[in-house]
């Protein structure tokens, strides 16, 4: 083994299982965008081979995903697919200038619950609009339309041979891959999602069932160069902001995934601004491609991880495997029924809304899973960038509240104490609260005061509370105290007439 790669055995058995996790997805994101199938094999192999090949994060593995499908589709619905190469080009310049400005660190400064509303909402939308396709039929624009008139499109299904075979195949995939985790160790090590699309290909095959499968026109005659008339329709204000909402929802996912890879594996940790930076280059050369926009990929980056890869030659070449088989084996994507992609982009969607993360923020933090539903809800009425400027907006205000708010908490602790906790910002405005509070205590109770959950303590405060503790101390002992770390603390303690700062 040559020693400038001392891990090309376990990087290339990891890229052979990275490539047959992808392949299936980058051909169901792209059906699911509306653009032909090869664009999604175009963005898998610029995102391997290419992003790849820069420095960033070292195991995490970009490609077209699912997460974007939705804007995608608005996109093209609205400009035409000709402007799709033009609005990712523009993002990924986009993205290489906020890299350049160190602007990376930033992204992980979004509320989590923010992502995960935008996560939410776009799975919803995913599911919804791909159980149409899995029935063959053609789905309504918006999001909430593709929720409410399901009911009568699956009903409507059911009077369809050919919708009813549809189903069959779609709903058979989803349950394959599903499935397919509890197999033996070594049946997991082949992907389920690509086991769930052969399966797939041959009962339709084999069966000869009336079932619609992917379009083949070849990948050259699929790539579409910027033309003159789509770059001049950079001018137009709404093309415009659709660049940034390409370029800055891929940046968040992209980041927020590298930060998840790095838990889970020791090596080297992700340098954002240069991740920011290698995602813009490939998103560049996406967009003088036609191509899909292309983000990190949790799902294919996870696989990497867990398949044993060591270095970034493990990405590089799961994108030389797509290009290879771009190259030889084209035809077979003709046999692939979309009904099985709509079961995969089903699956997939389904993954993305995150139901023990809301159950978990519930529990402890309700203002912070009412921001993950409302921005999941804002995608799914009104739209993906909508959306999430309401998802942001909303997490700002909760922020400016809970810095603002102020919380009294009194309990009784047991042997004639009263322990009171105050948590939030303590200044002047709120003093009338604090002391018709603390002055409403008997006299002839231990008190316990704890200044653990404020943060912030002004001066005026100060002063008022170390007076209520001197006045208290005369009948009864009192405690006031803080357990924050000792650069942040402000302490005070009054026990039998003892007072200390």
């Amino acid at each position: 083994m040559p020693r400038s790669f001392p891990h090309l055995r376990q990087d290339a058995a990891a890229s052979l299982v990275v490539f047959l996790v992808a392949l299936p997805l980058c051909l169901g994101v792209a059906v699911a965008s509306g653009v032909p199938a090869e664009l999604g094999l175009i963005t898998g192999i610029v995102g391997g081979i290419v992003t790849g090949l820069m420095r960033g994060s070292s195991l995490q593995v970009s490609g077209p995903a699912a997460g974007l499908t939705v804007l995608v589709l608005e996109a093209v619905r609205a400009f035409g697919l000709p402007a799709l190469g033009v609005i990712v080009l523009a993002a990924g310049v986009l993205q290489i200038g906020m890299g350049l400005l160190r602007w990376g660190r930033w992204f992980r400064a979004i509320s989590l619950s923010v992502v995960e509303g935008m996560l939410a909402g776009i799975g919803l939308v995913i599911v919804a609009g791909q159980i149409y396709a899995a029935t063959g039929l053609t789905a309504p624009h918006s999001g909430i339309d593709k929720l409410t008139t399901l009911p009568g499109a699956l009903i409507e299904a059911l009077g369809s041979r050919t919708a009813l075979a549809a189903l069959a195949v779609g709903a058979g995939t989803v349950l394959v891959v599903v499935g397919w985790k509890r197999m033996p160790g070594r049946a997991r090590a082949v992907p389920g999602a690509l086991v769930a699309v052969l399966l797939a290909a041959l009962a339709t095959a084999l069966l000869d069932l009336p079932v619609e499968t992917v379009r083949v026109s070849g990948v050259l005659e699929a790539v579409q160069l910027p033309g003159a008339d789509a770059l001049a329709s950079l001018a137009d204000p709404a093309l415009l902001g659709t660049v940034l909402a390409f370029a800055l929802i891929a940046s968040a996912e992209s980041l927020f995934s590298a930060a998840a890879v790095d838990r889970l594996h020791p090596g080297p940790r992700t340098d954002y601004d240069k991740e920011l930076m290698a995602q813009g280059a490939g998103n560049t050369l996406c967009g003088l491609l036609g191509a899909l926009p292309l983000t990190a990929v949790i799902v294919r980056s996870s696989a990497n991880v867990e398949a044993g890869a060591r270095t970034k030659a493990s990405r590089v070449l799961h994108g030389v495997w797509l290009l290879l088989f771009v190259a030889l084996l084209p035809a077979v994507l003709a046999y692939i029924p979309l009904a099985a992609l709509a079961g995969i982009l089903v699956h997939a969607g389904w993954k993305l809304i995150p139901f023990a993360g809301v159950r978990r923020l519930w529990n402890h933090d309700r203002g912070e899973a009412l921001v993950l539903v409302a921005t999941a809800t804002a995608i799914v009425a009104v739209g993906m960038f909508e959306g999430v400027l309401i998802g942001v907006v909303l997490s700002v205000a909760k922020a400016a509240w809970d810095a603002s708010h102020l919380r009294i908490e009194q309990s009784e602790d047991g042997h004639d104490t009263i322990r009171v906790r105050v948590q939030g910002t303590v200044t002047f405005l709120r003093l009338p609260q604090i002391l018709d509070s603390l002055e409403a205590l008997p006299g002839d109770r231990r008190v316990v005061l704890d200044l653990s959950g404020i943060h912030h303590l002004d001066h005026a405060c100060r002063a008022a509370l170390e007076s209520w503790a001197e006045r208290h101390s005369g009948s009864e002992s009192v405690v006031v105290r803080s357990d924050t770390p000792p650069h942040r603390r402000s302490v005070l303690a009054a026990e039998r007439g003892r007072k200390a700062l």
